[in-house]
């Protein structure tokens, strides 16, 4: 949206009550620094004494060029900014990229890689919604909360920083498959993690769920109906908690979801508390598939042997020249894709993630777009914090769990 100062006077006059021309009420910037607002991001809110008359979002200050940024790389080398995108999902970031390369250039994909994928990127939704629950918790005045949330995410990025070397921004999922094998820590790290977590939920639970003054805070603030949510486009948790019973991992599968038994939490009550307890139990069937991920984990390759478009195991390089030059053409060259145009989604701790890719038959995308969910469940802020406080206005837009890196492409 367009900052206030360059909107004009009847633009303006849409955009807040006639009582906000005449001094009734009052307009007031909430942000871009604000620490409630969970990145630099403007809300332009039209007050009456201490209730919110209008809420309108001004997005833009993060703007980084990335799509854009993209399509001057070719494929394999794009993929690194992907992580900078939803900075809390650098796994599912990649995985949605990866996943559309794949279906444009039609390569396979090991099963060892494909179970690998779907225990990462389940605890990177466990570390997202820790971070979600620790900063929310945090607003509300629950400090210990964020030391709590902020702690299990720790032995998240750790496995992470074992498997790829770094903590966060990873880029360890690849087209074809992986970066590389897993090492042999990993089994045992996961699995310490998958038996100390639940009782760490429970602990939240303990402190959250039936608490009078966080229930106060939450329950009956923020309604988000069914019809609404549908209309702006909103997916993830607070589509879910308002009724709608939609999770890519069950509609559309992909990484071969569609073998593990899990659940898929729904309520009807579309406020704040609901989106809370639909995070806490997602938090519980992500470790159910992470166990069943675990327990039929299969041995073999991690990376497709279509050589054409996947680099040769390091291994090789020092023992076949054929190997060296290949591994050189692809990192300098890059793959020709066809001339043609997909669009892949995964669901994202947030929503759907969906990215577009338009190859011109060259190593280097022609047009990338990302579909990210936090632009659309941000725009639903609007209509629902109309005639609560602003106390309630940092609560709820706290549930809608927002990235602005997700936003500000």
């Amino acid at each position: 949206m367009a900052q206030l100062e360059e909107v004009s006077l009847e633009q303006f006059k849409h955009l807040v009550s006639e009582r906000a021309l005449t001094g009734e009420t009052m307009l007031l910037n909430m942000g871009p620094q604000h620490p409630s607002t969970h990145g630099v991001l403007r809300l332009l809110l039209e007050l009456d004494g201490e209730v919110v008359v209008n809420c309108i979002p001004d997005i833009g200050f993060l703007h980084t060029g990335v799509e854009k940024n993209m399509e001057a790389k070719t494929y394999q080398k794009a993929e690194v900014m992907t992580d900078r995108l939803d900075y809390m999902n650098t796994m599912g970031n990649n995985l949605a990229y990866v996943v559309a390369v794949e279906k444009l250039i039609d390569v396979d994909v090991p099963v060892r890689a494909q179970a690998l994928r779907v225990i990462l990127v389940e605890l990177q939704r466990i570390a997202s919604h820790l971070v979600w629950l620790g900063t929310s918790g945090l607003d509300l005045g629950a400090m210990s909360m964020f030391l709590y949330c902020f702690r299990e995410r720790e032995d998240i990025l750790d496995i992470f920083e074992l498997v790829s070397g770094q903590r966060m921004m990873t880029t360890y999922i690849r087209p074809g498959g992986l970066w590389r094998d897993v090492p042999v820590e990993f089994e045992k790290a996961v699995r310490d993690f998958l038996k100390m977590f639940p009782k760490r939920v429970d602990e939240y639970e303990t402190l959250l769920t039936k608490n009078p003054l966080f229930i106060d805070r939450m329950v009956d603030i923020g309604y988000l109906s069914k019809e609404v949510a549908l209309s702006f486009g909103v997916t993830g948790p607070p589509l879910r908690a308002s009724g709608v019973n939609w999770d890519l991992r069950k509609a559309r599968p992909y990484c071969g979801y569609e073998q593990y038994d899990f659940n898929v939490p729904v309520l009807t009550e579309g406020d704040t508390y609901a989106r809370y307890l639909v995070r806490i139990q997602e938090l519980r069937e992500s470790l159910k598939i992470i166990e069943q991920a675990m327990n039929k984990l299969p041995m073999g390759p991690v990376r497709s042997e279509n050589r054409k478009f996947v680099p040769p195991p390091r291994s090789e390089i020092g023992v076949s020249m054929e190997a060296l030059i290949h591994h050189f053409k692809l990192w300098t060259e890059g793959f020709p894709a066809p001339k043609a145009s997909i669009y892949s989604a995964i669901e994202s701790p947030r929503g759907e993630l969906g990215v577009y890719l338009e190859g011109d038959g060259g190593p280097k995308p022609m047009r990338v777009h990302m579909r990210t969910p936090s632009f659309d469940n941000l725009a639903v802020i609007s209509q629902i914090v109309k005639g609560h406080l602003v106390a309630d206005l940092v609560a709820i837009l706290a549930s809608i769990d927002i990235v602005l890196g997700d936003i500000d492409r």
